[in-house]
C-alpha cells in the first residue's frame, strides 16, 4: 500500500529526522501534476508527500463545481489507486489553509475522514495544515489546539504554522506584512510546542525564518536558518530531548547551502510549487511555439491532430516536472531513502 499508513507515515518523519534529510512535498491541482510527483519520487527511490491547496482543490473540481473537498478527495481517491503501481511510499496532505477557509476545506475533510473510518476505510490523507499565521499567536493556537484533538483520534496529523510565509499564493497575498511578521522567535517556537504538546507531540511546524512565496533571482530572499536553530535550542532548554519537526514553505529559489543547512535543524519537509508549475509549464510553451502552425488551424488549413492533442504536449511537461522532482529529492537528501524496500 505505497500510499502510507499513519504508522508508515510517522516512520517516515521519524527516519527524516534521524538521517538529517526533508521530504519533498509538492502541490498537485490533476492527475497529470499527481502522476509527475510519483514519477519523479520513484526515479529517485524517494518516498515523498503529495499535497493539495485550496485554490488546486477547487482546481481539481472543475470550472462548474468548484468545490474544495471534493477536488482534493478526487485527487487523493486517483493518487491512492495510481501510487499502488510505484515502490515507494507516498503521504497525502493538504497546504495552507487560512481561518477563512477552514469550514469549506479542511473541516470537511476530517468529517469525510471520520465516515470512512466508521465504514472500517482507510483514511484517504494523512496530514493537514491550518495556517493561523494572520492571528495573534494565542488565537492560532486555541484553534490549533482544537483541530488537534480532533485530529490524533482519527491518526491524522496537523501542521501549524507561527510567523508569516511572505509573498502570495492561491490569492492569499502577505506581500506587505512588516518584516519582524516574517521571522519566528524563540519564545513562539516554544509557546507552540508548550500549548500543543499536551495533546500530541507529533505535529509538523512551519516556522518561518524570511522564507516566501514565488521564485526570485538570486539574493532576493534573505533567509535567517539561523532562526530555527535558535527555535530548536530554546525549546530542548525547556523541554529537554525535544526536537520540533520542521516544515520549510516559500523553499523555490533557495540555494543548496541554506537547504541543507535547514535540515541540520530539524527540517523534514520542504514545500516545492513554485518550480514544478514552471518546469510543468516550460515544455508545453516550447511546444506550442516550435509547433504554432500544427496546434492552430491557420489560414483555411486544418492543423495537425498529433500537435494539438493534450496527450503530446502533456507526456512532456509530466516528465519535466518529475525531473524538477527528482532534483528536489536530491537537494533535501531524501533520495535512496525509501521505507518500501
Amino acid at each position: 500500500m505505497p500510499v502510507a499508513t499513519p504508522e508508515i507515515y510517522r516512520k517516515m518523519l521519524a527516519k527524516a529526522k534521524e538521517k538529517k534529510f526533508a521530504f519533498a512535498a509538492i502541490n498537485v491541482t490533476s492527475m497529470e501534476t499527481a502522476r509527475a510527483a510519483l514519477l519523479g519520487f520513484a526515479d529517485k527511490q524517494s518516498d515523498g508527500i503529495i499535497q493539495v491547496s485550496t485554490g488546486g482543490a477547487e482546481y481539481a473540481s472543475g470550472t462548474k463545481i468548484k468545490d474544495m473537498p471534493t477536488g482534493a478527495i478526487a485527487i487523493a481517491e486517483y493518487v491512492h489507486r495510481l501510487a499502488e503501481q510505484f515502490n515507494i511510499y507516498v503521504a497525502l496532505h493538504t497546504d495552507h489553509c487560512q481561518p477563512g477557509k477552514l469550514d469549506k476545506f479542511v473541516r470537511p475533510l476530517i468529517s469525510e475522514t471520520r465516515r470512512r473510518r466508521e465504514k472500517g476505510l482507510a483514511n484517504l490523507f494523512n496530514s493537514h495544515m491550518f495556517d493561523g499565521s494572520e492571528l495573534p499567536l494565542k488565537e492560532n493556537m486555541n484553534i490549533d489546539k482544537e483541530l488537534l484533538k480532533e485530529m490524533t483520534e482519527l491518526e491524522l496529523l496537523l501542521e501549524v504554522e507561527a510567523g508569516v510565509v511572505g509573498g502570495e499564493e492561491d490569492g492569499h497575498d502577505t506581500s506587505g506584512v512588516s518584516n519582524d511578521k516574517l521571522y519566528t522567535t524563540r519564545e513562539d517556537m516554544v509557546y507552540v510546542y508548550e500549548q500543543l504538546s499536551p495533546i500530541s507531540k507529533e505535529f509538523l511546524f512551519a516556522a518561518t525564518f524570511g522564507n516566501v512565496h514565488g521564485v526570485y533571482k538570486p539574493g532576493s530572499v534573505k533567509l535567517k536558518p539561523s532562526i530555527l536553530h535558535d527555535g530548536q535550542t530554546a525549546v530542548t532548554k525547556e523541554f529537554p530531548g525535544v526536537n520540533l519537526n520542521l516544515v520549510f514553505h516559500g523553499g523555490s529559489g533557495s540555494s543548496i547551502e541554506e537547504i541543507h543547512e535547514t535540515l541540520e535543524y530539524g527540517v523534514i519537509k520542504m514545500n516545492v510549487d513554485t518550480d514544478t508549475q514552471y518546469a510543468y509549464t516550460r515544455p508545453i510553451v516550447e511546444h506550442m511555439i516550435r509547433n504554432y502552425d500544427k496546434v492552430l488551424k491557420i489560414d483555411g488549413e486544418v492543423g495537425d491532430k498529433k500537435f494539438y492533442d493534450p496527450r503530446n504536449y502533456g507526456k512532456l511537461a509530466e516528465k519535466n516536472m518529475a525531473a524538477r522532482i527528482s532534483l528536489a529529492c536530491d537537494d533535501l537528501r531524501s533520495t535512496g531513502q525509501s521505507l518500501y524496500a
